[in-house]
Order: structure tokens, then C-alpha cells, then sequence
């Protein structure tokens, strides 16, 4: 990866306490597992910020080399990598991703 690429990721994870790199858009994912993220964030009633990395091929393949992580989505909170899909899901079943983000001072609006 390169540092412009790495710099331009760290900006993007600065720019949002809550940041979800995804396929697609919040309002129309691309894939079911950006979808569900989407609609966890969406249930809490958490702001995010979503990255399309579909339109650009540097952000794709340089956001699993900056996490060490294979797949999209990625959810980032206050700068903390938190997980893809499954983890996000398996989280919020247990209630941990509401006591995360409360923690870290982003307000959950249900839970």
C-alpha cells in the first residue's frame, strides 16, 4: 500500500466517529453484508459515515492491508477497527457493540 493511500485512510477514519467502509452506499448497499451493517448502525440509531470502496480500487485493497483484515465491510469506531460483518452481528446479538460505542462517547439510540 501506498503512503498516500494508508494517509488518505487515516483521514477518512479522522473524519467520522463512526466510519463503515462498505460496498456501495448506506442507502443502497451492494452486498448483503455491508446491508446488514448498515441496518445495525441504522437499528441503533448511530450516525455513520460509509465508504464506498467500490469506486476506488486503492481504498478497496488498501483498507484490508491497513486493518490486516480480508473482507468488506469494515466498522471503525473513534479510530478503533472493530470488525466485518460477523463480528458486528455477533456483537450486537450480545449487546457489546452498543456498550462499544457508548464507551466511546458515540451515542446509541436504542440497543
Amino acid at each position: 500500500m501506498s503512503n498516500p493511500t494508508e494517509q488518505r485512510i487515516k483521514d477518512m477514519i479522522a473524519g467520522s466517529d463512526v466510519v463503515l467502509f462498505m460496498k456501495g452506499v448506506p442507502a443502497a448497499p451492494q452486498c448483503g453484508f455491508s446491508g446488514t451493517v448498515v441496518q445495525i448502525l441504522n437499528g441503533l440509531g448511530v450516525p455513520f459515515t460509509g465508504i464506498n470502496v467500490l469506486t476506488d480500487p486503492d481504498i478497496r485493497d488498501g483498507i484490508k492491508s491497513f486493518s490486516n483484515w480480508p473482507t468488506i465491510p469494515q466498522l471503525y469506531v473513534k479510530g478503533e477497527f472493530i470488525g466485518g460483518c460477523d463480528i458486528v452481528r455477533e456483537m450486537f446479538k450480545l449487546g457489546e457493540l452498543a456498550a462499544v460505542l457508548n464507551d466511546k462517547g458515540v451515542a446509541v439510540a436504542a440497543s
